[in-house]
């Protein structure tokens, strides 16, 4: 029986071995690419005071249609960047502002309230990336158009292990529970830079500049559509340099309220502990415990039926 050279050998050893080394990475470029989108309004582009933000306002129709258009740029955006997959959260008011029928088919989109995780309900640990539409700042910044928290109505401050959050810094500590890193956020320029200072050099789309609470000097809807497409799409191609933001356990939520009753009553719960007369601290295991809590607050009323 003839010999095979040892030289020859380790050469069909090496080759066999080299194989397996690749195959994890071709595994890898078979993995969906899944980009998670939370859209607001009060970031849209001409979106600027109530008129525009409820069933009732007569502008209503009209900045559902650009809130829908802004979404619609992020998913092409994400997609010129390779994503195959798409969760896509309806975050304003009702929970059914986007214009769901102009969606492609292959989008997910979560709708209505109560959800577990707010405006990050569907988020896991098999997404790549998540992406904020039309966010505003937080109801501690003394400048913003609709500057406010969770609640525009009833929440002063709204705090995670002391501190001062906006509603990106919160929805980013729930996708960093996942591990899930924040890559791109639009809105006006206040919450851009407030979401800048809190999370690092995430891609931005200012597509408006704050002028007071109920004002501002704004791009078109197809001027920042376009903007928000581009960027998302270099946020996606910079993904692996972004971190998730992780708020470290036991998450500390500390909340003022705009009134002296809700600190109260909630005060009555034995986990809530009341810390000035307006404010409460609640301690959460984890992102999702304390999320969970901010939607009870928001949600819960003794009337709720059916």
């Amino acid at each position: 029986m003839r010999q095979t050279p040892r030289s020859f050998t380790r050469l069909v050893v090496a080759l066999a071995s080299g194989t397996l080394l690749f195959l994890p990475r071709v595994v890898d470029a078979q993995r969906p690419l899944k980009v998670y989108i939370s859209v607001d309004m009060e970031g849209i582009a001409g979106v600027v005071t109530g008129d525009q933000l409820g069933p009732t306002g007569f502008e209503y129709g009209r900045a559902r249609e650009f809130m829908t258009a802004e979404a619609l740029a992020a998913i092409a955006g994400a997609r010129d960047a390779g994503a195959t997959e798409i969760v896509v959260s309806d975050s304003h008011g009702n929970g059914e502002s986007l214009l769901i029928d102009q969606f492609p088919d292959d989008v997910r989109i979560v709708r209505s309230w109560p959800r577990p995780l707010m405006m990050m309900e569907g988020i896991d640990s098999t997404f790549a990336a998540a992406v904020f539409v039309g966010y505003h700042a937080s109801t501690t910044s003394p400048a913003g158009v609709r500057a406010h928290t969770i609640s525009s109505a009833n929440l002063a401050s709204v705090s995670l292990n002391g501190v001062a959050m906006p509603e990106a810094g919160i929805n980013a500590a729930i996708a960093g529970r996942f591990g899930v890193p924040v890559v791109f956020i639009s809105g006006d320029d206040i919450a851009t830079e407030e979401t800048r200072r809190l999370l690092g050099d995430v891609e931005v789309a200012a597509v408006k500049r704050a002028i007071s609470f109920h004002s501002a000097s704004t791009m078109t809807p197809k001027a920042a559509q376009q903007l928000i497409r581009e960027h998302v799409k270099i946020a996606m191609t910079r993904r692996a340099s972004f971190k998730p933001y992780v708020v470290k356990p036991p998450v500390t939520l500390d909340i003022i309220f705009k009134n002296y009753r809700p600190a109260e009553m909630l005060a009555f719960l034995p986990m809530v502990q009341r810390t000035t007369s307006h404010g409460i601290r609640f301690v959460g295991k984890d992102m999702i415990e304390v999320s969970k809590f901010l939607e009870f607050i928001g949600t819960y009323e003794p009337g709720l039926s059916p």
